[in-house]
């Protein structure tokens, strides 16, 4: 059995009259129904987070700059030169 952690919420009087009317109208209770409503509206804006959105003008300069040669800066060479040196085990 999953561990069960506990949350109380409080509403007003007329929240809550909203809460048990949409309740009733799907013949759960209101604690399944904060409970799927509070999940379903988590999971759709982690979701919508998670992606990235760009235009068709940016995601070509995107793919373009991924798909380019690559140049590494000065700091990255020095990087690289001092990496060689050292000896490994």
């Amino acid at each position: 059995m999953p561990a069960v952690a506990r949350f109380d919420l409080k509403m007003d009087a007329e929240e809550k009259n909203v809460v048990a009317r949409a309740a009733a109208l799907v013949g759960t209770t209101m604690a399944a129904f904060v409970r799927t409503a509070a999940k379903e509206k988590a999971r759709e804006l982690l979701d919508r987070e998670s992606r990235i959105t760009m235009s068709a003008q940016d995601f070509e300069a995107f793919t373009m700059a991924l798909n380019g040669a690559f140049t590494p800066n000065a700091a990255l060479q020095n990087a690289l030169s001092v990496a060689q040196k050292v000896r490994r085990a």
